[in-house]
């Protein structure tokens, strides 16, 4: 039944997609259902008052080891979607390093926790998704969407993100489909959620000044949102400051 579910779905977006198709061609992703947009978008910025940015703000008063193990450990937990993406582009030294970077960090890391392999020659190179391989291999974006909780994206990357959900990440692979005695569905939600805490904990002051110094808030946001998206595809090294997901030391350091 989910599976049904599943392509139903992808077909309506492909659909939409290839509607949309023309959107991209003057440069600009077309915010085709703006009314819809900005209606999640209200209620995702109350869900984020209310929940998130106050458990940011707790997060952030934790001890820096805490904070930083933390990020070492859901950073390399990305790898193991990261690591198909970068096969799925053709870069596949990038998948060795990668791979490398996993199996040093989990083992003499301590499951992530310590980042030994930097030291080693192995930095923390950029995570790639679903999505930009779609890019990659010339799906448009689409129309801009908001999700609910989600947040923003495309209907390209909400694509991405169905492949993902529907058997493309390894580790939901292992804690939701997979009856294990180690993991369970728990641990793997929590990751997703520990996640979002941890990245908007590091984005406070961004966000809070582009919302004092924004005419409009959701129109700043999508485009903030739609550049980072580009640049990530391109494998830019110019960074979107707004957001940054550097590790808490050149965060405090800053």
């Amino acid at each position: 039944m989910k599976k049904i579910i599943y392509l139903i779905i992808l077909s309506f977006l492909i659909s939409v997609n290839s509607l949309a198709a023309d959107s991209s061609k003057d440069g600009d992703v077309k915010d085709c259902f703006e009314g819809v947009n900005r209606g999640i978008f209200a209620f995702n910025k109350a869900l984020d008052n209310v929940i998130v940015e106050p458990l940011a703000t707790g997060y952030r008063k934790l001890p820096s080891p805490i904070r930083t193990g933390t990020s070492n450990f859901l950073s390399n937990l990305s790898l193991l979607s990261t690591i198909p993406n970068n096969v799925l582009q053709g870069d596949l030294g990038l998948a060795g390093k990668n791979t490398s970077r996993l199996l040093i960090n989990s083992t003499v890391g301590i499951l992530g926790l310590f980042d030994p392999a930097t030291s080693f020659g192995l930095n923390n190179y950029e995570r790639e998704d679903y999505g930009q391989t779609l890019a990659k291999w010339g799906v448009d974006e689409g129309c801009y969407i908001v999700l609910p909780i989600l947040g923003p994206s495309t209907l390209r990357d909400t694509t991405g993100k169905l492949v993902n959900y529907f058997g493309g990440d390894p580790w939901y692979n292992i804690t939701v489909r997979n009856d294990t005695q180690y993991v369970s569905e728990f641990d793997y939600y929590t990751s997703v959620g520990t996640s979002g805490v941890d990245f908007r904990a590091k984005n406070l002051e961004s966000f809070n000044n582009l919302e004092e110094n924004s005419m409009d808030f959701y129109a700043s946001v999508k485009s903030l949102y739609l550049q980072d998206r580009k640049k990530k595809i391109l494998n830019s090294d110019d960074i979107t400051d707004t957001f940054d997901d550097s590790d808490w030391e050149e965060i405090e350091a800053k």
